[in-house]
C-alpha cells in the first residue's frame, strides 16, 4: 500500500503497481490478447508455440531423451502458448510421458485464466522452485524478465543517484533521488557494473529469478530459454515503457491500470551466467531462431489446402514474428545451459 508523503525506491513503486493484491495490473485484469494492452507472440500465431515445442523436444533429445524432467513455463500470460504446446506435444508420445510440466504464475487473475483454457491433468501451478523435483529441468520464460521491477541509478558530478518516487497522493507521483555508494550496491549483487557508465538500469527480483533457475540449470542439467525485447550492450539506458490503453504513456501516471515494462539487458545476464563456470549461453534474435526452426516451412505445409486469404493470414503473421522491423530483431532469444551441451538448435 502506498502512503501519503512517502518516497519510495523505483522498484517498490513499479512493483505496487503491476503486483499489488488488490490494485496491481496484473493481479486485477487479463492484459493479454484483443482486450488486452498487447498481444504476445503466442496470440498472433499458433506457430510460434509449435516452434517452441519443436524446440523443447529437441533440445530434450540433446540432454540424451531423459526418462523424466521438469519443463516450466515462468508467467504464462493467458495460457496460449502452453495450451499449443501440450497439443503439440500429443504428437510425441514417448518423450510426452517423460514430461513433468508446470507453471510459475504469481496472478490469481491469471492462473483463472489460464486454468480455463488449459484442460490438462497433468499441468501444475507453483508458487516457488523448491517442490520440483531434482531432474533435469527446461525453462521457458517468453516475456517473463520484462515485467520485472526495475532500479535505476545515475551519475551526477562523479556522485551517484538512486532514482525514487515522491508519492503525495494515489494519484499525485513526482520523481526524486538519493545519494548512494555504487561500491556497496556492486558488492551486493556480485556484479561489478558502474565502469565507464552514468547510468544504470537492472531488475533485483529479476536478477534473483535468474541467479535461481540457473544454480537449478547448473545443479541437475537443462536448460533456460529466454525470450523478450532487449539488446546485449555494455552500455545501460533508461528502457522503462508503460502502455495505457494500447498506447504509450508516462508511467508516473494511471497506476495499476498500466503496464510498466523494461528492456532486458542481456550483456548483464551473460555476466551473471559467467559467475557459474559450468554454464554457459547462445544468443540470437527472434527472426533467426524462428526460421532456424523452420517456421516458413510449417506455415507452407499447413497453408497447401487453405484459400489464398487463409494463407495470406497465416504468412502476415509470421511476418509480424520474424520481420527485422517488427519482432524480429526486437526481441532477443538467449539460451543458458551447461557449458557441455552442445545443443544449438534454433540457434
Amino acid at each position: 500500500m502506498l502512503k501519503k508523503n512517502q518516497s519510495i525506491t523505483l522498484d517498490k513503486f513499479i512493483n505496487h503497481c503491476l503486483y499489488d493484491k488488490k490494485d496491481g495490473y496484473y493481479m486485477s485484469k487479463n492484459p493479454f490478447g484483443i482486450t488486452g494492452d498487447f498481444i504476445t507472440a503466442p496470440n498472433i500465431s499458433r506457430l510460434y508455440s509449435e516452434m517452441i515445442a519443436i524446440w523443447i523436444i529437441s533440445f530434450w533429445e540433446g540432454l540424451g531423451s531423459p526418462e523424466e524432467f521438469n519443463l516450466i513455463e515462468l508467467g504464462a500470460g493467458n495460457g496460449e502458448m502452453m495450451k499449443i504446446i501440450l497439443e503439440s506435444f500429443k504428437n510425441f508420445p514417448s518423450f510426452f510421458k517423460s514430461c513433468n510440466i508446470s507453471i510459475y504464475e504469481k496472478s490469481p487473475k491469471l492462473i483463472k485464466i489460464q486454468k480455463q483454457k488449459i484442460q490438462f491433468k497433468r499441468l501444475k501451478w507453483i508458487k516457488n522452485f523448491k517442490k520440483l523435483k531434482k531432474l533435469p529441468t527446461i525453462f521457458i520464460a517468453n516475456e517473463f524478465f520484462d515485467a520485472m521491477p526495475i532500479k535505476q541509478f545515475f551519475k551526477e558530478k562523479n556522485n551517484w543517484y538512486e532514482r525514487l518516487i515522491k508519492v503525495f497522493d494515489k494519484n499525485n507521483f513526482n520523481l526524486e533521488k538519493r545519494k548512494v555508494d555504487i561500491k556497496i550496491l556492486e558488492r551486493k549483487v556480485n556484479l561489478k557494473f558502474s565502469y565507464k557508465q552514468n547510468f544504470i538500469e537492472y531488475s533485483p527480483l529479476g536478477m534473483k529469478y535468474l541467479t535461481e533457475i540457473i544454480k537449478i540449470v547448473d545443479k541437475n542439467n537443462g536448460g533456460l530459454l529466454i525470450i523478450d525485447y532487449g539488446s546485449y550492450e555494455k552500455k545501460f539506458k533508461n528502457t522503462i515503457k508503460a502502455i495505457y490503453n494500447k498506447k504509450h504513456s508516462n508511467f508516473l501516471k494511471n497506476v495499476g491500470k498500466s503496464d510498466i515494462t523494461h528492456n532486458i539487458n542481456y550483456y548483464l545476464f551473460d555476466k551473471t551466467i559467467k559467475n557459474f563456470k559450468g554454464l554457459t549461453s547462445n544468443y540470437t534474435t527472434q527472426k533467426k531462431f524462428l526460421i532456424n526452426l523452420g517456421i516458413f516451412r510449417r506455415a507452407e505445409n499447413i497453408s497447401k489446402n487453405k484459400t489464398f486469404s487463409e494463407k495470406a493470414d497465416i504468412f502476415y503473421r509470421i511476418k509480424r514474428l520474424t520481420d527485422k522491423n517488427l519482432m524480429g530483431n526486437l526481441f532477443k532469444v538467449m539460451l543458458i545451459k551447461k557449458i557441455d551441451n552442445k545443443s544449438k538448435v534454433g540457434f
